[in-house]
């Protein structure tokens, strides 16, 4: 098999639509009708989640929430589907760490490449052993933890993979389009207000250290960079 994939939705047709075609591209397949069974069926861990944001009693953007707000399920990736083609939905899902979207109607063929650009991604074993240190930001790549002098931050995982990205790369100019393509992935089909409102929330959680918040420099009309201070 090539991965398990859990979807969420209420409409028993789209949970079968959406069955027929990733059974179809060797994937195995479990089934949700409601938020609060989400829960308890991503501790065993699938390894994604296709999530609809409109569901009985428990929405999608509060499943999504928990489950990246849970140290054990905050690493599965989440596509979430809305029947709404409201920018404010989508930004708000991105917000809480979900990986991609899909808005319906939807082709079976793109939900099925958006799944495999996903997982990918999320097999991508590439972050280096060991800690990186500056001044009192203290990144463990091994954890995904990040510490500011003995507080631990709070950031979800794409807020966590833009700081390690600039960090990582101190002095180096990125445009949103780049951050995007490298934290997001190429098959991403966002706009980069997406990038401003997580360096925000970023720059907000580092706001108790201002000398490391101020760190994360707008270059205007050009994008961001982590300055050597």
């Amino acid at each position: 098999m090539a991965g398990h994939i859990l979807i969420v939705d209420d409409e028993a047709s789209i949970r079968e639509l959406v069955k027929f075609n990733l059974v179809k591209a060797g994937y195995e397949v479990s089934e949700a009708a409601d938020g609060l069974a989400v829960l308890s069926m991503a501790k065993a861990r699938p390894e994604l989640i296709i999530l609809d944001l409109m569901l009985p009693g428990m929405d999608g953007l509060e499943v999504c929430r928990a489950l990246k707000g849970d140290r054990t399920t905050a690493g599965i990736p989440i596509i979430m589907l809305t029947a709404r083609d409201e920018e404010f939905d989508k930004v708000v899902g991105l917000e809480l760490g979900a990986d991609d979207y899909l808005t319906k109607p939807f082709s079976p063929r793109e939900l099925v490449a958006r799944v495999k650009a996903v997982l990918r991604r999320s097999r991508q074993t590439a972050l280096p052993e060991g800690e990186l240190i500056i001044g009192r930001l203290r990144l463990n790549f091994s954890r995904y933890d990040v510490f500011l002098g003995e507080e631990k931050l709070e950031l979800t995982p794409k807020e966590y993979e833009l700081l390690k990205l600039l960090v990582t790369n101190t002095g180096k100019v990125f445009t949103r389009e780049q951050l995007l393509e490298k934290v997001w992935g190429y098959e991403y089909f966002g706009d980069t207000r997406t990038v401003d409102v997580h360096i925000r929330h970023l720059r907000a959680k580092l706001e108790p250290e201002a000398a490391v918040a101020d760190s994360i420099e707008t270059v205007r009309g050009v994008g961001y960079r982590f300055r050597d201070s």
